[in-house]
């Protein structure tokens, strides 16, 4: 009877020292900072994630939810915040100024100009540090560059490169970047060519495939070049700090079937790769918490893993997403 009133005690005992450690645990893991990379030649260090503020921030419902979300980012330690003069028409700047006004010092504040006139874009950089509520930024991208045509018309005499380069000798900008949705050529010529800080291009794991033979893994002939291929090799050798987005497709790389994955893959292919942060836009309170949440437990995906993964995904959705990002603009 004692050695069975023992073994009740010892059993309950296991139960609570179980769960005390349970608890534990998960209070460490959201006291745990969310990791930080260096920027490439910028030096600076910033945290793998980002807080987008594309067509999901601006989806919020309410300029006060959105904002709330904001907050709750920074809280949560995303604080490098990624907006665009073009997002939602100049709302997603507006959001941002009201919710970094008073804590602008532990922001890495990050726009982008669509603009390709020079003094047209230094007109329109003024009116986003008034919708900012700020001095400066730390970093402005030409956005979203397509074409080699579109390149000319960047680095044209009186064009948009000459004024980020004022910009940046006057302090305004200290660090100038780029941005390409669906062009690895044209965007390795620009990053080959000029003086940027940083670039920012789609990286996911649909994007790239692989295939294996007797040799070993290999890139697939038949996927189209991707930016990881062409792009990311003289982004690293330039050492420029790397910004990953369309991490998730747009959505489109996310669900159950075979074909689709887990955010949590795929945010953790992409922070396997060289790269300083991505960008993720948030819709929901409790995405930002989920987003945080994984970029604190992050684990480098082992390489045969990332293949396999890349092949996978790459061969059910590549051609779509090929599609898709030909004709998208995340202005909304």
């Amino acid at each position: 009877m004692n050695d069975s009133l023992s073994r009740r005690e010892f059993l309950a005992k296991s139960v609570v020292v179980a769960g005390a450690t349970a608890t534990a645990l998960a209070a460490q893991a959201q006291t745990r900072v969310i990791p930080r990379r260096v920027l490439g030649r910028t030096g600076v260090k910033v945290p793998i994630i980002g807080m987008g503020g594309g067509s999901r921030l601006v989806s919020y419902r309410t300029d006060e939810a959105a904002e709330e979300a904001l907050r709750l980012a920074f809280d949560l330690g995303i604080t490098y915040m990624d907006t665009a003069h073009a997002y939602g028409a100049g709302r997603s700047e507006t959001l941002v100024g009201r919710a970094i006004k008073s804590r602008r010092g532990e922001i890495f504040l990050a726009s982008k100009m669509m603009e390709r006139n020079g003094d047209a874009a230094l007109r329109l950089f003024e009116l986003s540090l008034k919708r900012l509520q700020t001095d400066h930024v730390d970093l402005l991208h030409v956005h979203k560059l397509e074409t080699e045509e579109d390149l000319a018309r960047v680095e044209a005499k009186g064009g948009v490169l000459e004024a980020l380069y004022r910009l940046r000798e006057q302090k305004a900008v200290r660090f100038i970047g780029i941005t390409s949705h669906n062009f690895p050529g044209p965007l390795k010529t620009a990053i080959e060519r000029h003086d940027f800080d940083c670039v920012q291009m789609a990286l996911n794991a649909a994007l790239q495939g692989m295939v294996k033979d007797s040799g070993g893994y290999k890139p697939d002939p038949t996927i189209k070049t991707s930016f990881e291929k062409v792009v990311l090799p003289v982004a690293r050798k330039k050492n420029l700090g790397i910004l990953a987005m369309k991490v998730l497709g747009q959505g489109h790389l996310v669900g159950t079937e075979p074909n689709k994955a887990s955010p949590e893959n795929l945010l953790r292919y992409a922070w396997s790769l060289p790269i300083t942060a991505a960008m993720i836009g948030m819709p929901s309170p409790e995405m930002v918490r989920q987003n945080a949440q994984w970029a604190r437990s992050f684990t480098p995906m082992p390489e045969i893993e990332m293949k396999e993964f890349s092949r996978r995904m790459a061969t059910a959705n590549k051609a779509a997403l090929d599609r898709y990002f030909s004709c998208h603009a995340d202005t909304c």
